[in-house]
């Protein structure tokens, strides 16, 4: 590579007070808020791909905060306090998304969520006994009398095939990750926030009271501090983190005639997920018919997991329907031992905020405050 020469080196290289590691939802909300605390801050984002690699433009584009299910379960495994506590950290970032853009601008639509339920080992009596008792601590958070209401009637309109139970969340959305990202990426660089592509960040020291990054060029970076945000992948810099890949596939149809829903659905504890695309169907998961081949950072479709949501598909969302598969991909998400997200100072000068466990769109706008906070101590 030819040498910098000294507008390069005085510009877009030159040393930096935070250099953020990840250039998706965290590491763009990251910046935007370290800029409103402290706009004198020089920041500069080092993203690996061309675009964010990873989960932000690669999910399925639900404005969601759990499931009746999913949020059962959760409860059970990290007890009723964190999992209420989880869910207003979701809830209160989908907000700041709509307070800070437009709807039309992200192509937020407020067609509602709604959870299926299959009815196999389900007692009716319990499912309205935990909708009634879960909706009374989210009332304080979401601000519904009911947040979850069994909606039966509405089934028969939506064509599906084997579900016996339809439960409805009308605070829920959805919306296009592209242009959400988009729009973040013109609004940092709008606040003086330098984006640089194509740039791997292989290892990191600390020199001089700075941090010095070493990339996949013949130059390195300089810092005051480092904020790694990628999520699934933040191992590779910070190898003791609580984090596992976790992938995530999708697959889209051709335009269905007459596609009788709109909306976000989820079924099977949130890990089957499907919504409308205009006249199309957006779905996603299976993840949990082979946990071990997908707790991978391999960005990749697998025969196993597409044939699965083919047969969902075609047996219970779109029974007798036509139509083909236009598009598949894969996402990479990041999990660990529990669901809340891991946001700490590694040390002085080195911090994360990664771990978004499949919900980094909702909680990406309250974790770069506070990590924000974090940095600059306001």
């Amino acid at each position: 590579m030819n040498q910098l020469s000294v507008w390069e080196l005085e510009s877009f290289f030159a040393p930096a007070d935070i250099i953020i590691a990840g250039s998706g939802f965290v590491g763009l909300w990251s910046a935007y808020y370290l800029k409103k605390h402290a706009p004198g801050l020089s920041i500069t984002i080092l993203e690996r791909g061309l675009i964010p690699t990873g989960a932000s433009t690669r999910n399925a584009g639900f404005a969601c905060f759990g499931s009746l299910t999913e949020l059962i379960s959760d409860g059970e495994k990290m007890g009723e306090d964190k999992m209420l506590e989880l869910v207003e950290m979701r809830y209160k970032g989908l907000r700041r998304i709509s307070k800070l853009f437009r709807d039309k601008e992200i192509d937020f639509q407020r067609h509602g969520g709604y959870e299926l339920i299959d009815g196999n080992n389900i007692d009716l009596n319990e499912l309205r006994s935990q909708i009634d008792r879960l909706n009374r601590p989210l009332k304080k958070i979401v601000k519904l009398q009911k947040t979850f209401r069994m909606v039966d009637h509405k089934l028969p309109g939506f064509g599906f095939a084997g579900i016996r139970h339809l439960i409805e969340n009308k605070a829920e959305g959805q919306l296009h990750s592209g242009k959400l990202c988009q729009a973040l990426l013109q609004q940092v660089q709008s606040m003086g926030v330098t984006v640089l592509n194509n740039i791997e960040i292989k290892n990191y020291e600390k020199v001089n009271g700075h941090v010095l990054l070493h990339t996949n060029y013949p130059f390195s970076f300089t810092a005051s501090q480092l904020l790694v945000c990628t999520n699934a992948f933040a191992r590779q810099l910070l190898p003791q983190l609580d984090i596992e890949p976790a992938r995530g596939q999708v697959l889209v149809t051709s335009p269905v005639d007459g596609l009788p829903f709109q909306g976000t659905f989820h079924y099977d504890e949130g890990f089957y997920y499907f919504r409308n695309l205009g006249d199309r169907v957006l779905l996603g998961g299976a993840r949990n018919k082979a946990f071990e081949a997908e707790n991978t950072d391999q960005m990749t479709t697998t025969l196993e997991i597409q044939q699965e949501l083919e047969r969902f598909l075609k047996e219970v969302i779109l029974p007798g329907r036509n139509y083909s598969i236009d598009h598949r991909w894969s996402g990479i998400m990041g999990m660990g031992s529990e669901k809340m997200p891991l946001l700490q100072s590694v040390n002085e000068r080195v911090f994360c905020a990664v771990r978004m466990s499949g919900m980094g769109v909702a909680l990406a706008p309250l974790i770069g405050e506070r990590v924000a906070r974090l940095m600059t101590g306001k």
